[in-house]
């Protein structure tokens, strides 16, 4: 009867052990399992962070590029506008001067109708002949002139305008590398929040502190250049004035 008694001890004993072992192990395969969905939620959260961070930097290149993009139809609307506009003072030029070498012209037929009439004027003949051809010269070398001064002050408009797209474009690149250093940084303040290990916090400390000093670098060149003026003369005190080729008398010489 006690072996009985024994036996059935024993055996629940037995069963009480099995049983702690079962809960013991499914504590476990519990724990492990919370373990691997933990691991894979942060590792599902780092690759959506990335994705993200790849489709912001796939806006900003296409963004870009469609500046760009824009910038140069408007430059060639730009050009052709100015060919165009050359091109006409070109033929107005010409124009003028042909108008008035024909007028010359035609009062010297009508200087020598009158003067063949009365032979006894032939030096005023000789005379008016060598006034109407120096006001035929002067009218072709007027028109030259004009023309000259036209082209002249288009270029100088050209270069001023080309200067203003180059500090336009200067400052859009700052801007956009500012925006895009200043997204960095807080990607690397939330890493920095969230990492465990000293190791990485050392590491995402350095790459902070060198997005800062990037930033601070953009600052200062951002805050050091000045768009240049809308007129494009140099300022006064910095530089020696451009030599003036205007031809004396011109009434449209831009060095007045």
């Amino acid at each position: 009867m006690s072996e009985q008694k024994e036996s059935s001890v024993l055996f629940s004993l037995k069963e009480l052990m099995n049983l702690e072992e079962d809960r013991i192990k499914t504590e476990e395969a519990q724990k492990a399992a919370a373990a691997a969905a933990a691991e894979k939620a942060r590792l599902d959260a780092e690759r959506a962070a990335r994705e993200a961070e790849e489709e912001r930097i796939r806006q900003e290149e296409e963004r870009r590029r469609n500046e760009e993009r824009r910038a140069r139809e408007e430059a060639a609307r730009l050009e052709a506008i100015r060919q165009a506009e050359i091109e006409k003072a070109r033929l107005e030029a010409e124009q003028q001067a042909r108008l008035a070498a024909m007028a010359a012209q035609q009062q010297h037929e009508r200087s020598l109708a009158a003067l063949q009439q009365d032979e006894s004027k032939s030096r005023l003949r000789k005379i008016l002949i060598g006034v109407v051809a120096g006001v035929v010269i002067l009218g072709g070398v007027s028109g030259v002139m004009i023309y000259n001064t036209i082209q002249k002050n288009e270029q100088e408009r050209m270069i001023q305008e080309a200067r203003a797209r180059e500090a336009e474009e200067q400052v859009k690149r700052l801007e956009a590398a500012r925006k895009e250093s200043e997204a960095k940084e807080a990607e690397l303040r939330r890493q920095l929040e969230s990492a465990k290990d000293e190791s990485t916090r050392l590491a995402l400390q350095k790459q902070l502190e060198a997005e800062q000093a990037k930033q601070e670098q953009l600052r200062r060149g951002g805050g050091g250049s000045a768009r240049p003026a809308s007129g494009g003369a140099p300022a006064s005190g910095g530089g020696t004035k451009a030599p003036c080729n205007c031809a004396p008398g011109d009434p449209l010489c831009s060095c007045l």
